[in-house]
């Protein structure tokens, strides 16, 4: 699928500026579920990297592989991002990369793709359906089970782009875990969940680390945070009980797999 993203760029390269941020000794990549908060957690460690490190070309993705391999050479570590299916190619690509994969609760992902799919941000092959185009529910159900010939349905999305990867090297971050310490920057648990998380990029915990944070999660700089998109219907804040047995339906045990419980 083509599509564009309309937006202004954001203030971040000149935010990070007052923050002294360390170099990378082995490159980084930060995959995702498309729609799973990837603009969050790549704004976030913006601020913890060397600007001159940043891969700014593109978001990789398999199809544009062939043209990113520089972002994964370790003899200049880079930090990357993108939506990087399973394959052959991608795996060998990443071997010797630290590989951070981003998933979403499916029931939260397809509202938050539908968001995206009906906003004004979004320029691609479905823009028949906004401005009441295709019902609300209609589109939903699009979101889950796919639309003939061009987007791809849920199951195929988070197979290749995150079960896939749980057998790997990879290490799974939740989007609601990020979401919930953001939250709750002055406790125990934020501090220990982003120490990790920066462990497994390679960086150490700097003592400024909550106004490092807090500045590269500022929803603001975000062109697709769901504040920012303007969206032709209103979507609902949770998804119905009918579509939620259909996500279980399409896709038993998906969510159980990624650790989500109701």
């Amino acid at each position: 699928m083509n599509a564009i993203i309309r937006g202004k760029p954001d203030n971040l390269d000149a935010i990070g500026e007052r923050f002294e941020r360390a170099r990378l000794t082995q490159s980084v990549f930060l995959n995702s579920v498309p729609k799973a908060g990837t603009h969050l957690i790549r704004n976030i460690m913006r601020m913890f990297v060397a600007p001159e490190q940043h891969w700014r070309r593109e978001y990789i993705q398999h199809a544009l592989l062939s043209r990113s391999r520089d972002a994964f050479d370790p003899k200049a570590p880079m930090i990357s991002w993108g939506h990087m299916l399973f394959s052959d190619e991608s795996a060998v690509a990443l071997r010797d990369v630290r590989h951070i994969v981003l998933v979403r609760d499916p029931y939260d992902w397809v509202l938050a793709r539908a968001r995206f799919y009906l906003s004004d941000e979004f320029q691609g092959n479905l823009n028949h359906i906004k401005d009441g185009g295709a019902s609300v529910e209609d589109v939903i159900m699009m979101m889950i089970l796919g639309a003939h010939s061009r987007v791809p349905d849920l199951k195929d999305v988070f197979a290749m782009n995150a079960v896939a990867w749980l057998g790997s090297r990879a290490v799974i971050v939740r989007y609601e875990d990020i979401v919930a310490n953001l939250k709750d920057l002055g406790s125990k648990r934020a501090e220990a969940f982003f120490r990790q998380l920066l462990a497994d990029c390679g960086l150490d915990l700097p003592a400024d680390w909550r106004e490092r944070v807090e500045a590269g999660a500022d929803p603001r700089e975000s062109r697709t945070a769901r504040e920012n998109l303007q969206v032709t219907v209103d979507v609902p804040k949770v998804l119905s009980d009918t579509h939620r047995r259909v996500v279980d339906f399409h896709a038993p045990g998906l969510r159980a797999l990624l650790g989500y419980r109701d």
